[in-house]
């Protein structure tokens, strides 16, 4: 008993043992049957979720911080790989309207050869224009083919809708073509053009030897009888002096007056060409000039 009070009066050993005995206590009761926690239990348990609460809380704001970067990365990415597309499909689009109009534009091109085909044996070339000189004295276009595929000067030149110039200069790969636009009849220089209408060629004759800039018309002058000539009639080249091939397309009578001299009438001819934005014209080739 005395050694048993030595071994107490330590007091680390004797906090030792109470710490045991409390401690089995504790184990003891937590192991018991029971429904509801003890204070121990709730504390520590209370402990354990605030810490985790405190912890979890920004941790999953930060998961939420980088999952939401990583979104918005993916939405950049996807954008980006849209805009391309865009600019692809925007790209393909212009490109097949260019095509398609391009399309359109030679088949009517290819219709109008074959409907003169049928009317006059003529050999009508296809030109590209490579450039337009839009000086009102002397307005001229440049065609990509020239002596090399047998142009020569004084060749006329038309568009699909009707008469264009006539050929002025050539070099061996590129021809200068003079528009009918330029004709003025106090110009020496300046060759007229003898013309006549469509389904009346024994009836009507005239000749074309200016170009009314300030409305864009022809006058037809030196028609004899006014009678034989009617509004909407067709103007043509009657082939006559050898310049132009015949039937040209020249354009259409919107008017009929009495002459300068009161003896003979002129006409107000609307152009059938447009004379503004070509791509494409046609070097008609008559077979007398084929030949030589």
């Amino acid at each position: 008993m005395l050694k048993l009070f030595k071994l107490l009066g330590n007091k680390r050993l004797f906090i030792l043992l109470m710490g045991l005995i409390l401690f089995i206590a504790v184990m003891g009761f937590t192991l018991g049957s029971r429904t509801n926690l003890s204070w121990p239990e709730k504390f520590v348990k209370d402990t354990v979720g605030f810490v985790q609460y405190v912890f979890y809380k920004p941790a999953g704001y930060v998961a939420g911080l980088f999952e939401d970067i990583s979104e918005l990365r993916s939405l950049q990415e996807e954008n980006e790989e849209l805009k391309i597309a865009l600019s692809h499909y925007t790209r393909d689009k212009a490109y097949f309207n260019w095509v398609e109009q391009e399309n359109k534009r030679l088949q009517n091109d290819l219709n109008f050869t074959n409907a003169q085909k049928e009317m006059y044996d003529y050999t009508w070339k296809i030109a590209h224009v490579i450039s337009v000189n839009d000086d009102p004295v002397n307005r001229t276009v440049v065609l990509n083919i020239g002596g090399r595929e047998g142009v020569k000067e004084g060749m006329a030149v038309s568009s699909a809708e009707g008469l264009v110039g006539v050929v002025s200069h050539v070099s061996n790969f590129t021809s200068t073509v003079k528009l009918v636009t330029t004709m003025d009849a106090r110009d020496p220089n300046s060759n007229g053009i003898a013309v006549t209408a469509e389904g009346k060629e024994n009836q009507v004759f005239g000749v074309i030897e200016t170009f009314d800039k300030s409305n864009g018309t022809f006058l037809m002058s030196r028609i004899e009888d006014q009678k034989s000539l009617a509004k909407d009639d067709l103007i043509v080249s009657s082939g006559i002096g050898g310049v132009f091939p015949r039937g040209m397309i020249i354009g259409k009578v919107t008017d009929i007056q009495v002459g300068e001299y009161g003896l003979t009438y002129t006409a107000t001819i609307k152009p059938a060409a447009s004379f503004t934005d070509w791509k494409e014209l046609f070097v008609v080739f008559e077979p007398e000039a084929e030949k030589e």
